[in-house]
């Protein structure tokens, strides 16, 4: 039986993924699995009984990644779940920056009372006047999951897209309309495009990307569109962009005291998954995440530990060891194995920067001997038996 513990809200649609072999606790320290949205878990204590993480959303800020990987906790987040959610933002991102939509509720709102309102809207509507997205030039930063919907809709939409990810995956390659240009510096981005839209990770070298130098590059009024993380952005450079007249709009989803309210910054309330079919996705495939891995031993999508498949477990007894990334470890696991005289019938091994993932299919079950050594062998971090 395993057991799992939300720390937030999760989905019905998701938490039906689970089995009668599982039961949900109210006690994070006994539970196997923790489904995470938005909870903060940097300063939490994790038990011995922690196997698993799933984040039902893509970002994990939130979530302490080395110090999981460091007791063997595999952290899951959820790629492309939300995917189709966040495209339709940005889609409306757009529509608002270049339509004065927005202006025109409010000044609606404003004349409600008014009786003349019908007349008045003929002579006010020129003040909301704004531009077709047709014909304009859209370029996409990022070509994953969100990024690769954007700028597919946008070709339907008329758009001339560009794109650009030096690191895009095979199957983004695949999904890509042939219509798309693919560009090999994001320079060019800044220097043609009346839109650009900005989907890739936060890390140490995409902090800020969209700097004054960046802007600098960018052509007269463009709209730049946030809807990936707010630090993607210098905005203290973005607001004086806005102020000089050289940006017409940014748009972004993470309200803050730096963007609200000001001039030509169209800001929503991190709406891009806030949708009931996002929140189905995001919670099915995090309890499908750990289903996996608890009963197969299987890591796909995870974000501190290599992804590693070895099929459905059952036929032989499997163990799964999570452990650093250091010289001679398997020569250490199968030395156990041999002393033990259990023949490895498959056996798969993956690592990530300073950690490793192993899994062995093996002749017999191992003895409680053999898995106490193989939980001693310095830079093991977890050892399981999987049935």
């Amino acid at each position: 039986m395993y057991k799992y513990h939300c720390l937030n809200a999760i989905s019905d649609v998701g938490l039906e993924v689970f089995d009668e072999n599982y039961t949900k606790v109210e006690n994070m320290d006994d539970a196997d699995a923790v489904l995470v949205r938005s909870a903060a878990m940097h300063e939490m204590d994790f038990s011995d009984n922690l196997k698993v993480i799933a984040r039902a959303g893509a970002g994990v800020n939130n979530i302490p990644l080395t110090k999981c990987a460091d007791y063997g906790i595999v952290v899951f987040n959820t790629p492309g779940a939300n995917a189709n959610a966040v495209k339709e933002l940005v889609i409306a991102g757009m529509f608002m920056a270049s339509r004065d939509i927005v202006g025109g509720v409010n000044w609606v709102q404003s004349e409600r009372q008014n009786e003349d309102i019908a007349k008045l809207t003929e002579k006010e509507k020129k003040r909301f006047a704004g531009h077709e997205l047709q014909g304009k030039k859209l370029g996409v930063i990022g070509l994953g999951a969100i990024g690769v919907q954007v700028a597919n809709t946008a070709v339907h939409l008329g758009m001339e897209v560009y794109g650009y990810d030096p690191y895009v995956s095979v199957k983004a390659a695949w999904s890509l309309s042939r219509h798309i240009n693919h560009i090999k510096d994001v320079s060019d981005i800044y220097k043609q495009c009346d839109f650009i839209t900005i989907h890739v990770p936060l890390l140490d070298s995409t902090k800020k990307m969209i700097n004054k130098e960046a802007i600098d590059k960018m052509k007269d009024g463009v709209v730049v569109m946030n809807f990936a993380r707010d630090l993607l952005v210098d905005e203290e450079a973005m607001i004086a962009a806005l102020r000089d007249g050289k940006v017409k709009h940014y748009v972004t989803d993470f309200p803050n005291t730096t963007v609200a309210g000001v001039k030509g910054a169209i800001v929503t309330p991190h709406l891009g998954a806030s949708t009931e079919e996002a929140e189905d996705n995001c919670a099915a495939m995090a309890a499908n995440e750990i289903r996996n891995y608890l009963e197969n031993g299987n890591i796909l999508n995870s974000v501190n530990y290599p992804n590693c498949d070895m099929g459905i477990a059952g036929e032989f007894p499997r163990v799964a060891v999570c452990h650093k990334n250091l010289k001679n470890m398997l020569n250490q696991f199968t030395d156990i194995m041999t002393e033990e005289d259990l023949n490895i019938e498959h056996l798969t091994n993956a690592s990530r920067g300073d950690f490793a993932y192993s899994m062995f299919d093996l002749s017999a079950e191992p003895s409680a001997a053999a898995m106490e050594k193989l939980k001693g062998i310095e830079g093991v971090l977890k050892v399981r038996l999987i049935k």
